[in-house]
């Protein structure tokens, strides 16, 4: 019987499910791998502390499940044993141990989703994948969801997420508070005040698994404090960081979520983006711990602070993964503007005369963070108007970020932020002059730019480069109903004031180190 075979089960980095049906009744003779490996951590350029974050977790993992009485092999980086590559690891293993069959919980990445169905296809043995068990959704839903129809809007795909699992409703059909959405009271400018509570930190040495990384001489970015490592690297450690934003910062959440300030890292958000994208938290237990809270708590926290949150969640996470599984391989490709300059040196120093770049990257260097409005308005926005191939930020992004995933990673970027999918993400592309930012942030205030000035040498950068942008993709643009405001302004602009525009933003693109 299937039962009685000698397995082998797979365990990815970003598949540290402790309740996953695997673990709660299992064959006998099952053996668990797994790896730290080169392939992983060279494929893009990552920061120090993504990788310490991963390796952690995965480690606390294996032990968990030790603890629990299974049979574990783990591949430590600097193994002598460790071939660095899935298929050579697998494949000797499974020889040199007499299994007879091999399971694994299908990967999140497309890239490693074809590595396994092609290592499984040169086996001798029995094979069998399984659902990781950790989403709302499978990765056909969406696709499903949007079957016959001419765009896919994730307002309406949120709002069925919504009475599926019946999450903030009244009843069946109708939403608490009156309105799905309160997005237009998610943007709030932070001035001091209300108080932020510190964030939910961790102070673990990881000075050993640092001078592991070293040791094998992985290249990466960022920085790290080897005794005072800030990140959620287990299940109690992610449980722990959900208790504190729900008693401490689910309060202002939606009011301050677009909101940035120099002297705030987080702000009110929850930190627990790379909890759920290596699945030591579900987005149930997320949603239904926020939700819980905020109905015991309903006098004191109003509906467009816990709606914010649960779109993130339930909404936007679970829509831009069914974007990638609906979109790939061919999205990765995707660059209908036609962009092909490189990303600023700056973007791995920080060192600009920006100062919401300064900032927003510096946080991103420090931290392996920068929330949401960071990354689309600040980050994003400015490699979009330089018109930056967008392989240049998948990459950064991929690597910088501690949460990043490529299914959640790439979706946001080439689509959210850099629209190089012609508009099936985001209707319109998402950039900003210097206005917005000054809108949302102190970063204007003490800026060496001049956020009120277009061309002059001490001008915000921001400001020419978004109308060049607008006439560098005046015919795209012209077809978009979304963008004819702002085309329209384009178009009152006299020649001569045009002139000066492109000429600033040309040297601006041509000479990034000098701003």
């Amino acid at each position: 019987m299937a039962e009685d075979l000698k397995t082998l089960r797979l365990i990815l980095g970003d598949q540290l499910n402790h309740q996953h049906s695997w673990f709660q009744a299992e064959p006998e003779n099952t053996t668990y791998v797994m790896m730290e490996m080169r392939q992983e951590t060279d494929y893009v350029v990552h920061h120090i502390q993504k990788v310490i974050g991963f390796f952690s977790s995965m480690r606390n993992f294996a032990e968990f499940l030790k603890e629990k009485g299974h049979d574990v092999i783990y591949f430590k980086i600097n193994d002598k044993n460790n071939e660095q590559d899935l298929e050579k690891n697998l494949k000797r293993l499974i020889s040199e141990g007499n299994f007879e069959k091999f399971e694994y919980q299908l990967p999140d990445e497309y890239r490693l989703d074809e590595q396994l169905k092609k290592i499984c296809k040169g086996l001798n043995i029995e094979t069998e994948a399984f659902d990781t068990e950790h989403f709302f959704t499978r990765r056909d839903d969406l696709e499903k969801f949007f079957k016959g129809k001419k765009q896919l809007t994730m307002e309406y795909f949120y709002r069925d997420m919504r009475k599926k699992h019946n999450i903030l409703m009244l009843d069946s059909g109708n939403p608490e508070g009156g309105k799905w959405n309160f997005d237009k009271s998610n943007r709030k400018k932070w001035k001091a005040e209300p108080e932020i509570p510190h964030e939910r930190g961790f102070r673990k040495d990881v000075s050993g698994i640092l001078e592991e990384i070293n040791k094998a001489g992985i290249k990466t970015m960022g920085k790290v404090n080897e005794k005072s490592f800030n990140w959620p690297t287990s299940r109690e450690d992610s449980l722990s960081v959900l208790n504190y934003f729900c008693k401490n910062l689910l309060i202002h959440f939606g009011d301050f979520q677009d909101a940035m300030h120099t002297n705030e890292a987080y702000l009110f958000h929850s930190r627990l983006s790379f909890s759920l994208n290596t699945k030591m938290i579900s987005p149930k237990e997320v949603t239904d711990s926020a939700v819980d809270y905020y109905y015991k708590h309903k006098d004191e926290i109003d509906i467009s602070q816990i709606e914010g949150f649960i779109r993130q969640i339930l909404g936007w996470r679970e829509y831009m993964r069914g974007i990638y599984w609906k979109e790939m391989p061919g999205y990765a490709r995707s660059n209908k503007l036609r962009n092909q300059n490189d990303l600023p040196p700056f973007y791995w120093d920080a060192e600009t005369k920006m100062n919401c770049l300064h900032h927003s990257i510096k946080n991103s260097l420090e931290n392996a963070y920068a929330h949401h409005i960071q990354r689309l308005m600040i980050t994003g926005n400015y490699a979009l108007l330089t018109q930056t191939h967008p392989d240049e930020v998948d990459k950064w992004y991929l690597g910088i970020y501690i949460d990043a995933i490529e299914w959640v990673e790439i979706t946001n970027t080439r689509g959210m932020s850099q629209f190089a999918d012609g508009g099936l993400v985001a209707t319109k592309p998402y950039v900003s002059s210097g206005s917005y930012i000054n809108k949302m942030s102190n970063y204007c205030t003490n800026c060496h730019y001049k956020v009120n000035k277009k061309i002059e040498e001490d001008a915000c950068p921001f400001n020419s480069l978004y109308w060049n942008f607008l006439d560098v993709n005046r015919e795209e643009f012209s077809k978009n109903q979304r963008m004819n405001m702002m085309m329209s302004l384009l178009d009152k602009k006299d020649s001569e004031e045009m002139e000066k525009i492109r000429k600033r933003a040309a040297s601006i693109i041509e000479h990034p180190s000098d701003f």
